[in-house]
């Protein structure tokens, strides 16, 4: 398995393993990771993983486990035990959740990133009020990267305009990876809250989830050189 510093994740959102493949075939595992999320695991199971390792890549396990603490500790190691890079879970579980699953990693010596979902990138201040949370958005954002810290996770995923105070908040290291990312050919789609590949950067941003932009273009990896060029990454 190729071990990248690339800050790039490109999602698989497809509903098939071959087309999830015939994709991760046209890029470079050097350049890249990849992003396996709840349609194509669902379907697909770990052989997706499996495959992907085979080719060389490293795999965020996008899952967003929400459950009692046992529960979201055993999911968690069993992700890790597959060897992916990294899994995700939400925060709002709570602390006794978050601090389960990450001590889990901890006893069973696994390396695997563990990080927390704040509020959803497609959600607004509105729908927070729809579900009872009073707190604005940044509040809501800023308080559970806190208690996922806190819980002894790695990082967050987050809007980029959110990396910054995180980044006050929770420190450098603190990962914070970021969808919603649009270079400025691509279309906004479903994502409220979207920032270009360099100015998420700038802002903080560990990571870029990076999905249609690529995985829709006529040649993927001339997209991903694109968003190379453009963050000063040679590849």
């Amino acid at each position: 398995m190729h071990v990248t510093e690339s800050p790039l994740i490109i999602a698989l959102d497809y509903p098939s393993l071959d087309a999830a493949l015939c994709m991760a075939d046209q890029l470079d595992p050097a350049r890249c990771r990849l992003k396996v999320g709840k349609e194509l695991f669902t379907r697909s199971g770990p052989a997706v993983i499996e495959a992907l390792h085979g080719r060389g890549f490293e795999v965020f396990l996008d899952l967003k486990f929400h459950d009692i603490p046992n529960t979201v500790a055993s999911a968690v190691e069993a992700a890790a035990e597959q060897g992916v890079w990294m899994v995700n879970l939400h925060a709002s579980g709570g602390r006794a959740m978050m601090e389960a699953a990450a001590n889990r990693l901890v006893q069973q010596r696994l390396d695997t990133r563990l990080i927390a979902v704040t509020v959803l990138t497609s959600m607004q201040s509105s729908d927070l009020v729809e579900v009872g949370v009073s707190s604005s958005l940044d509040e809501q954002v800023s308080r559970l990267a806190q208690l996922s810290k806190q819980s002894g996770l790695h990082g967050v995923v987050c809007s980029a305009q959110e990396a910054t105070s995180i980044t006050s908040l929770c420190g450098e290291d603190f990962l914070k990876v970021t969808p919603g990312i649009r270079p400025a050919f691509a279309a906004a789609n479903d994502q409220q809250r979207i920032m270009t590949p360099s100015n998420a950067i700038r802002a903080g941003s560990t990571h870029l989830v990076v999905g249609r932009p690529v995985t829709q273009a006529e040649n993927p990896m001339e997209a991903l050189a694109a968003i190379e060029a453009e963050l000063g990454i040679k590849a």
